[in-house]
């Protein structure tokens, strides 16, 4: 615990045996109060690892999408009491040390959301990230920082904290099952008015870890843009979108 909060550290998993228990070993398990990991139809051995390892594991029966898996991780930690869930990738692209600094930025009540930021720092392409996916990156976070007012270094990280609180209120059960889940909950979260800290966050690139194709990567980037859209018609009251409506279908946990 950190404050009184209770921790837990959720990992979407997807044929991650090779890099599993690199990003478990370097969880801080002494200060967090668990662990799942979520697996979304994996071929490979993922499952097994996990329960070897220890980790306390739920698999979907096929692979859903990587936002299926998100939903699945949070409404499972929001079960088990916890205050602040933490999502880490564990490709290990995402150094899981960052986890204290994060949660704490919210235990603290300093901010409601907390991204692992890239961007900040300037060393993202030195840590592998192509040159395409950086400028997509960058080009992307510019265009909704200016129609959302937001002034985010970037919206497209996968290493992101949470209280309680937000992922309680947020209409999640109306989002995206695939990868544009992520910049739909983003979007949400600064609608919605939540506050949000960055922390920088050196990445790795590398063969072993988890990287959506061009084709997947260009749905995503389309999507994103379809998303800040939505947004802000939604916003200037032209087109109402189920994303942005209060009331939406939420994750309820089974233990309320």
């Amino acid at each position: 615990m950190i404050n009184g909060e209770k921790i837990f550290v959720v990992l979407p998993a997807y044929n991650a045996q090779s890099t599993l228990e690199q990003t478990y070993k370097e969880i801080p398990l002494d200060i967090i109060d668990g662990v799942l990991l979520v697996d979304d139809g994996s071929a490979d051995e993922t499952v097994s690892l996990a329960k070897k390892l220890g980790i306390e594991t739920i698999s979907h029966n096929r692979n859903y999408g990587y936002g299926r898996n998100q939903k699945t991780c949070y409404l499972e930690a929001l079960s088990r009491s916890a205050d602040i869930i933490v999502m880490v990738h564990p490709d290990y692209q995402y150094t899981p040390k960052l986890i204290i600094a994060m949660a704490s930025m919210i235990a603290f009540d300093v901010y409601d959301v907390v991204l692992g930021s890239r961007i900040i720092g300037g060393k993202a392409l030195k840590g592998g990230m192509p040159m395409y996916k950086y400028i997509a990156n960058r080009f992307l976070t510019a265009v909704e920082n200016i129609l959302l007012g937001s002034k985010l270094s970037e919206f497209h990280t996968g290493y992101r904290a949470f209280s309680r609180e937000v992922l309680e209120n947020l209409p999640l059960g109306n989002n995206s099952d695939d990868f544009v889940f992520d910049n739909e909950m983003l979007v949400q979260i600064i609608y919605f008015g939540y506050r949000i800290g960055e922390i920088s966050c050196p990445t790795r690139y590398f063969n072993e870890a988890s990287s959506i194709g061009f084709r997947k990567a260009t749905r995503y980037g389309i999507g994103v843009l379809i998303t800040t859209l939505k947004c802000l018609l939604h916003r200037l009251k032209v087109r109402e979108d189920p994303l942005f409506d209060p009331e939406g279908q939420k994750l309820i946990p089974n233990n309320r």
